[in-house]
């Protein structure tokens, strides 16, 4: 992710695209972290404000970033997509009860600046995908 040899401007508009859309898939643990990173470090002179981001940390912990397993709930698998944007959404929400508005959506829109700016930027040549070498083996059967 930070290697600076990665790093180069993309030739046309739709590079950049497809740039952002591979990264983004590939980073997005990452993403996650340096978004809620720059979230917490906004708010902390706001205690209550950051009393509410730990609590909602320990659920992104639990739920998204330790987990080994596919999340299910009533014997339906949740895609992490759908836990990242859900718990995303859960986040920003209960942040902006706690009237601390201007520095969370401050922190957000630099955050979403720093994903989309590398995720622009980082070529695609060299990511590392475990599935495809055959690193990462699927569950095997011997019966």
């Amino acid at each position: 992710m930070f290697n600076i040899h990665s790093l180069n401007c993309p030739r046309t508009f739709s590079e950049a695209i497809s740039r952002f859309r591979a990264n983004l898939a590939y980073f997005r643990m990452n993403y996650a972290i340096i978004v809620l990173l720059i979230l917490f470090l906004s708010l902390l002179w706001h205690p209550i404000s950051l009393v509410v981001l730990i609590i909602m940390m320990a659920l992104w912990l639990f739920l998204y970033f330790l987990r080994d397993e596919p999340l299910a709930i009533f014997n339906r698998t949740i895609d992490d997509r759908v836990v990242l944007v859900v718990l995303g959404v859960l986040t920003f929400v209960f942040l902006l009860l706690t009237d601390a508005t201007s520095n969370i959506l401050v922190s957000v829109m630099i955050g979403a600046v720093v994903v989309l700016v590398h995720a622009s930027l980082r070529r695609t040549d060299d990511l590392y995908d475990e599935e495809s070498t055959g690193l990462v083996s699927g569950p095997s059967s011997s019966s």
